[in-house]
């Protein structure tokens, strides 16, 4: 079985960036993991799309997303770098789309734009974003990725929906990077990867959870006539730092098994420490390629 992999990299969001005191020296342990990340078998580094930390707000740093891509974008040579995910609320999806382009000129052609509804509540109102109930973010949602999806694939693209508008906006340079959604809703968000998406994020590293979403997403592929082998099914794992590289492994067989095709594995103290990372690219990355 062939799967690929990615691999987070610590931008203070889940607290990831506390032993370090200075804020130029954590945006360098980040930058130092895209790195070794760039020279090992990985497919991807990623970020999360947040402004201050989780599970609770407290004074620590947490790097801005689409900065922090683009600056590993020239930090690293080889490696995509992506977003797990984007949220809809925190840009206007015509500049998303502009900002993902620009990025994916200085990257060379390694972007990938992730896009999710959002999620985290106390964020967007201590930031000042309106906050929608849950119908209201959806609907959002999919204006958004038809209002991107036409700025990167049309010359003056034109669109009158209920929460967004564009009229003849000039996108150059007009790039289209591979374009991810990240969540599982099934009657919004996966029919729109079905429709939209170059690749997905779910079910949260649990092989029965993700074989339900993807049964789910098939259907819609069937449904819509797109050809669900073509879309990337990605998971993600969170490593338990004492767990073996036998019971790794045999948790990526499992969720392989269940129709993921791509790993994101996110490691706890991996500003750190670098040997899990290393690890991992060298006695599990090399089982599935």
């Amino acid at each position: 079985m062939s799967v690929s992999f990615g691999v987070f990299v610590p931008q203070g969001w889940k607290m990831d960036l506390v032993e370090i005191a200075d804020p130029e020296e954590q945006y360098e342990a980040m930058t130092a993991v895209a790195r070794v990340a760039d020279a090992g078998p990985w497919d991807s580094i990623w970020l999360y799309d947040h402004f201050h930390t989780w599970p609770e707000p407290s004074m620590n740093t947490t790097f801005e997303c689409w900065t922090a891509t683009s600056t590993l974008a020239r930090d690293t040579s080889r490696v995509n770098i992506g977003q797990m995910v984007g949220c809809n609320g925190y840009r206007q999806p015509s500049l998303y789309a502009k900002i993902a382009s620009t990025v994916d000129v200085a990257s060379k052609g390694r972007l990938y734009a992730g896009l999710g509804a959002g999620w985290y509540e106390d964020e967007w109102k201590a930031y000042g974003y309106r906050w929608e109930d849950v119908p209201t973010r959806m609907a959002e949602f999919r204006e958004a990725v038809e209002v991107i999806t036409k700025m990167w694939t049309e010359d003056r693209p034109v669109y009158q929906g209920k929460h967004y508008s564009i009229d003849g906006p000039i996108n150059q340079p007009r790039r289209k990077p591979s374009f991810w959604l990240g969540g599982g809703g099934e009657k919004v968000t996966l029919k729109l990867v079905a429709q939209y998406a170059d690749g997905c994020n779910v079910g949260g590293g649990d092989p029965a959870l993700v074989k339900h979403k993807l049964g789910v997403l098939r259907a819609h592929c069937d449904r819509l006539g797109r050809d669900y082998d073509r879309i990337r099914k990605s998971t993600t794992i969170e490593l338990d730092l004492n767990q073996s590289t036998k019971d790794t492994i045999a948790h990526v067989e499992r969720l392989a098994d269940a129709g993921a095709d791509y790993v994101l594995f996110y490691i706890p103290r991996v500003a750190y420490d670098h040997s899990h990372l290393l690890r991992l690219a060298e006695e599990v990355v090399p089982q599935f390629s």
